[in-house]
Formats: structure tokens, sequence, C-alpha cells
């Protein structure tokens, strides 16, 4: 452990601190297919994908990857379709700068603070699990693996900036890329009947899985997955951060179909714990308790060493994301200052989030649950503004904040109404009606925008 977070403490150190807003930000523009597409995976194959998805593996079989799938689409489709656009425009370095070229500068005022509060919120989630792991392989109280994890994260983030972030996040995605593949096959061969026996109970659990969960669940995880985590703000950095158009496409498009070999190699370690874990093991902790029994005690360190990287590779993304963000897209243009000043203003907010993000993360009610609740609020309150942003010639700027203030209070609403009845996993359900609410709004807006400026005319 001690030389993992020494190889991080080294890799921070040769990207040196950076001394200008843009290098925080975007690198310099300077990042090459192989490290967006290396950045992009380890940013998205966090825990909720890795531990998350081993949890819902060993409940449902490969019903969450199919469930995944959906999430593969959308990278794909956003590498073909939105990314380019995206990386094309000048002078972003934020969603919110993309929208506030689009609409106007309340409408970028409004996509910074949700660009913000997600960026917290899901830093959280990957905290909750970090420390989760840290607790289990060190044996120390929440409280220090927390400390530990959030530490380390914010220190290589804070200097370096987005540079740091990707390096990092390239060398941990080389680590768990061979790591966790290793846990499925020294499992696998300690199966007795071998594949057989494997097919026999995937089977099993997968129509057990589909036929315990409702159709209408179904369709709000699948539009979760698909519209959740689109383009937030880690993932928006990268696409802006490319050296150009043709590397932010591709790095999509590569990432997107790394997801399925990823997702099936995580739903077939979950079905492979059936018979090796207790059913009465909570979900997030399968695959430390797999681990544990299955391979001896340097393996399980190393093991274990892979998902702290998962962990710090997303979450450092999202603290250095929400920094850029808070910076560029919440200081009033009067008072941002010099580009000296603005660094000042990232580096400070990356370290105020994640200390806002290790307080919040007890709460956190599950790997996936939480998750689920973040896609909740991102996709209705940013998605439809954005993507009609980029793809529409004219948009109009009241369309982009009634669908934005509409679409983050009906997701709200929801998400409240479900912490009241303790029922998170009910959480893809809320999507539909917040995402048609804030879709219904931007057309309503659009309307209204339009015939004023007749109107006038």
């Amino acid at each position: 452990m001690a030389g993992f977070v020494g190889v991080l403490a080294w890799v921070a150190f040769r990207t040196r601190a950076v001394r200008q807003f843009r290098e925080f930000s975007l690198a310099g523009r300077r990042i090459g297919l192989p490290l967006v597409f290396g950045s992009l995976a380890a940013a998205y194959v966090g825990p909720g994908f890795s531990v998350g998805f081993v949890g819902k593996g060993f409940q449902s079989g490969f019903l969450f990857l199919g469930i995944g799938l959906a999430y593969a689409l959308q990278n794909i489709l956003v590498g073909m379709f939105v990314a380019p656009r995206l990386r094309a425009l000048d002078g972003c370095h934020t969603l919110g700068d993309a929208i506030g070229q689009k609409y106007d500068r309340r409408c970028q005022l409004f996509a910074g603070a949700i660009s913000v509060g997600i960026c917290v919120f899901l830093a959280a989630v990957m905290v909750y699990a970090g420390s989760e792991i840290v607790r289990n392989t060190l044996a120390l109280p929440r409280w220090s693996s927390t400390v530990l994890l959030v530490s380390v994260a914010a220190l290589y983030t804070t200097s370096g900036g987005l540079r740091a972030s990707i390096l990092t996040n390239s060398f941990q995605f080389v680590l768990f890329s061979i790591l966790l593949p290793v846990v499925l096959l020294v499992v696998f061969f300690q199966i007795d009947g071998g594949s057989a026996t494997f097919a026999r109970e995937a089977l099993a659990v997968t129509r057990a899985g589909w036929e315990n969960t409702s159709a209408l669940k179904i369709a709000g995880l699948l539009i979760a997955f698909l519209l959740g985590e689109t383009l937030i703000p880690p993932y928006a950095n990268r696409a802006l951060a490319s050296q150009s158009v043709r590397v932010s496409r591709g790095g999509f498009i590569l990432a997107g179909l790394y997801s399925v070999a990823w997702f099936t190699v995580m739903a077939a370690i979950g079905v492979a714990a059936r018979g090796r874990v207790s059913p009465d093991v909570d979900e997030d902790h399968v695959l430390l308790v797999l681990v544990r029994g299955a391979v001896p005690p340097a393996g399980y360190t190393l093991m274990m060493l892979a998902l702290v990287s998962v962990v710090m590779s997303s979450l450092d993304a999202l603290l250095n994301a929400g920094a850029v963000a808070f910076a560029r897209d919440l200081t009033p243009e009067s008072k941002r200052g010099s580009d000296r000043r603005a660094l000042h203003t990232g580096r400070v907010a990356t370290i105020v989030m994640a200390l806002i993000a290790a307080g919040v993360s007890p709460m956190v009610p599950s790997i996936i649950e939480g998750l689920l609740i973040c896609y909740t609020i991102w996709a209705a309150a940013i998605l439809p503004s954005l993507l009609a942003g980029l793809l529409l010639d004219r948009p109009r700027p009241l369309a982009g904040l009634l669908s934005m203030t509409v679409g983050t209070l009906a997701a709200l609403a929801g998400v409240i109404a479900l912490f009241v009845k303790a029922s998170f996993m009910q959480t893809p359900i809320v999507i539909v009606p917040a995402l048609a609410a804030s879709v219904a709004a931007y057309v309503a807006g659009h309307a209204l925008d339009r015939s004023r400026k007749i109107e006038a005319v």
C-alpha cells in the first residue's frame, strides 16, 4: 500500500505543479488518443462499475450486463455525434462554458452549479467505496481510511491538475485492467464442475433477477445508464482537453467498446462468487469477501490495490472537473481576475470539494444507489439543454433555463420522496418523469422564446 501511494506521488511529482489555469483545467489541450481513451475508461470503471457490478452480478446474474450495454452504447454515440461538436467549440474549459456560448450567462451559472454539485456527490460515492476497501484491507477505522484516500487524491490533483489526473488514471487503468480479470480466472478454476456449473448458475440467477425486477424498473435502469453519465464534467473535460476533434471522437468510441468487455468480466465475477460467498453478504462487499477467500494474502493485497486504483481514478477526475467548473462557471466574470487567480481558485475548490465529499460519504446508501441518484439529477437537469445546444443551430436561452430548472426540481422531488420512503433502489423509476418534464419544459421555452422574437420584430 505504501508503495502504491509512493508511485502516485512520484507520478504527481513528475507532472510538476501547473502554473496556468489552462494547464490545470485542460492540460493545454495536448492529450493524445491513448491517454484520452485510458483516462476515460479509468474514470468510468469506478466502484459502481466494478464493486457495484460484481454485487449485482451476484444477485441477478447477467441482467445488469444487459443494462450496462446501454452505457457502452451511450459512449459510442457521444463519440460519434456529441464529443466532436463539444471539442470544436472555441474557448471552452467546461460544459458550463459550452452552455454559456450556446445560451447565455444565466444558463452557464445554472450548469456550473449542477456540475459542481454532481461532482461532489459522485466523489462522495467514490470516497464511500474507497474507504470500505481500505478499511477491509488495512483494518483501519472508517474515518482514517477516508482521510488517507481523500488526502492522496487531493494532493496530486491540486498540484498537477488535469494532466496529473490523466497520467495517474492511465497508470491505474493498466493496473486494474490486468489484475481484476485475473480474479475471474482464479475463481473460475476453483469452481467445482467448471464451465458447466458456471453456466447453470448464471442461467438460474439471471432468470431469477429478471423475474424479480419489474419491466418499469428495467426501463428506468436502461435510461439511467444510457443517459445518466452522458458527458458528466470529468468526461467533458477529456473531450475538451483532447488534441483534436478526431482524438475526442476516437477516445469515446474506444472507451465504449472497452466497457463491454469490462461489464462482462465484472458480472461474471459476481456469478462465480455464488457458492463461495454467503447470500447474506452486502452486495458492496461481495468482491472483497470473494477475493479474500480465493487468493493468497499477497494476491489479496494486489487485488485491493487494483480496487483502490479504480476508486482513485474516478475520484481525482471528479475533484478536478468540479474545481474547474467552480472557478470557471460560478465565479463572476468581473472577479475572475488573472490566470493566476483562477488557478488559485481551482486549487482551493479542489480541497474544499474533497472535504465535503469526505463528510457526505457516510450517508451514501450503497454504491449503485448513490450513482443512480446522481444519474437521475444529471440527466434531467442538464442533458436536454446540453444536447439541444450542441445539435441545434439556434437554441433559445429561455428553453435552456426552463429545462434545467424544471428538470432539477422534478428530479430532486422524486429523490426526496424516495428518501422519505427509504427506497432508493426505485430511483430508476424517477428518471423517466423527471426527464420527460425537462424535455417538455425545453419545448415550451423554445416556443415562448421564438414567439417573443417574432413579436419584437
